[in-house]
């Protein structure tokens, strides 16, 4: 029976062939990897990724769809909203499943790809973010546009809150892109797929400090940060050296983490 792509979760369902061996390419599965797929669909790109790896773990929040995947024997299926996985404890089951790299020690940091939904792409990273210290790497479909931004350089009109806080944890590269016509139905938009790989050495930091500096700063982001910035850091008796007289664009990530560090 046919599955007819339901609005309310941002289906779009990847059909074309040499996109999806591209994107298996790009992630370059090796046999007993841990990973995870998000949103595995109509499984387009689990099945070739199974093939690789001998064993798959799967996030689906559809019903239909995660009934049909769990015929699968090669597939774990975890039925859930992806926000409300705790990654960590996914990362610990699996890397108890004997099919882990075997033969070599543990444990395996997690591996994490998907198609997202377009319309939660943002809260998916940062849920992803809280759970960074075991994850291995993450390799992403998503709006060219929402990539754009995760890479954007200082000074650009991409650049922004996005940018700062995943550049200070990841290492991000655009490795591919993938036209409308890639997808059924084709989305309004173009899409690509990002490589994000967690940094060994991040500058230490409270994150939800780093977050809420950066959301203050890029409030508005066409004004000086004397103007938002710096009442914040006049409320919280910052006696040290930044120059407030730069728009938000204009700072660099390591700029905001030092600020991070020591506001």
């Amino acid at each position: 029976m046919k599955h007819i792509p339901r609005k309310r979760f941002g289906q779009h369902f990847l059909s074309d062939r040499h996109i999806i061996d591209a994107i298996v390419d790009a992630i370059h599965p090796q046999p007993g990897d841990p990973m995870l797929e998000i949103g595995p669909g109509l499984a387009a790109l689990t099945q070739p990724l199974v093939e690789r790896l001998g064993h798959l773990t799967v996030v689906e929040l559809d019903r239909d769809l995660a009934a049909r995947l769990r015929s699968h024997p090669q597939l774990n299926v975890i039925e859930s909203d992806v926000l409300r996985v705790n990654f960590t404890d996914v990362a610990e089951r699996v890397n108890a499943l004997p099919s882990t790299r075997p033969g070599t020690a543990g444990p395996h940091k997690l591996r994490v790809v998907g198609n997202l939904p377009y319309n939660i792409s943002t809260p998916i990273l940062f849920h992803l973010l809280t759970h960074v210290a075991v994850i291995a790497d993450q390799h992403f479909m998503l709006q060219k546009e929402v990539i754009d931004r995760m890479v954007a350089a200082p000074s650009t009109a991409a650049y922004g809150r996005l940018s700062v806080m995943l550049q200070w944890r990841y290492a991000m590269d655009n490795v591919l892109f993938v036209p409308p016509e890639s997808f059924d139905p084709p989305p309004r938009v173009d899409s690509a797929v990002v490589r994000m790989v967690p940094r060994a050495a991040p500058a230490p930091l409270h994150p939800p400090l780093l977050e809420e500096l950066v959301q203050v700063a890029f409030s508005q982001r066409r004004k000086l940060l004397r103007h938002t910035l710096g009442a914040w850091l006049t409320q919280r008796q910052f006696a040290g050296n930044f120059d407030l007289q730069r728009r938000a664009e204009e700072v660099p990530v390591a700029e905001f983490v030092a600020l991070a560090q020591v506001a």
